[in-house]
């Protein structure tokens, strides 16, 4: 039964990122579009084309490195967080007897421990959930100025996205402890080690010894479009759940999004275009219209203030914790245009 489980994983192994249509500026038709993907990829596997089919990504190509899905701003293009995520809280060490810094490494690298195909997979969710468990993580490349799968400025793209989650942290009072280095030759022998809650769970997941030094990947499935919690990516998820501790009700939590202003003629544009359905158009019974904003649910893609008419959208970057609890009323009319 064991090996029928390990076969699955195996075959489960793909690099190509999820692309969910819905989710593509390009697709929704925003104003400016994007071309992001594109324009990042190191190895030319991303091609832009007509709606329905507007990312192709060349499975010859694709190395899997994730630095498309790390630019994405709207999580049109995503990989599955959860077994990078399981790998760093498995090895979380409890204060009490404090371990080595739980790790994840390039597989170019040489490094032991859990490794990723290339470390432009890392994302902001990512690192900030390694600083809601407390787990020190260190990020361990290799020479990315010669590596065939990722980029030379993998290191720099590291740094940035480290910012990202150290500025999505800040009002939990508890910041990321991330170190990214380069791999030393005595990171060879670093051990997949886990906590003893988590190593039941690592021995069931990995199985065999080829499968523990790598993160089977589960290829993500369709968004049912019909379901709103499925229109958020995992990204943004996972942002929202990491901020722990909680953050005081008075601090400043940073999330761009957008707000609307008075010129606001009411038209169905900013709702059209939004990538996840986070602005909802929602018209009242007495013919009027109110504008409302699920944050959890926004990306800060700002396809909504690109294609707004009038450009009566403006962009907030910070929010109180109420803002996430219930919808925002962004605007309300009592008349349709």
């Amino acid at each position: 039964m064991l090996d029928g489980v390990l076969a699955r994983l195996d075959e489960a192994t793909n690099p190509l990122p999820r692309f969910t249509a819905p989710r593509c500026l390009l697709e929704r038709q925003a104003v400016g579009g994007c071309d992001a993907c594109h324009r990042t990829c190191p190895h030319g596997a991303i091609e832009l084309g007509p709606l329905g089919q507007s990312v192709q990504i060349d499975p010859a190509k694709c190395t899997g490195c994730g630095l498309c899905v790390q630019v994405c701003p709207s999580g049109a293009l995503e990989y599955n967080l959860e077994p990078a995520l399981q790998a760093v809280k498995d090895q979380q060490a409890p204060s009490s007897r404090p371990g080595p810094d739980a790790s994840l490494t390039c597989a170019p690298s040489g490094a032991g421990g859990p490794a990723l195909p290339c470390l432009g997979r890392v994302t902001p969710a990512l690192l900030s959930a390694a600083g809601a468990w407390g787990a020190p993580l260190t990020l361990l490349h290799g020479d990315c100025a010669a590596c065939p799968v990722g980029a030379p400025d993998v290191p720099a793209r590291l740094e940035r996205v480290l910012d990202e989650a150290q500025r999505l942290r800040a009002p939990t009072g508890q910041p990321a402890r991330v170190t990214i280095r380069r791999a030393a030759p005595e990171d060879g022998a670093r051990a997949l080690t886990v906590s003893r809650r988590g190593a039941f769970g690592a021995l069931f997941r990995a199985g065999k010894q080829q499968v523990a030094h790598s993160l089977p990947e589960q290829p993500l499935p369709f968004v049912d479009w019909s379901v709103p919690e499925e229109r958020t990516p995992q990204e943004w998820v996972w942002r929202a759940r990491s901020l722990k501790p909680a953050p005081p009700e008075d601090a400043a939590i940073s999330w761009p999004a957008p707000l609307v202003d008075d010129t606001c003629i009411d038209c169905p544009v900013c709702a059209n275009v939004c990538p996840t359905g986070a602005i909802d158009r929602d018209l009242q019974p007495d013919g009027g219209v109110h504008l409302l904003l699920n944050l959890s649910a926004c990306t800060g893609c700002m396809a909504c203030l690109q294609s707004c008419p009038p450009q009566a959208i403006h962009a907030q970057t910070h929010w109180r914790p109420a803002a996430f609890r219930a919808p925002l009323l962004l605007r309300e009319s009592d008349s349709v245009m």
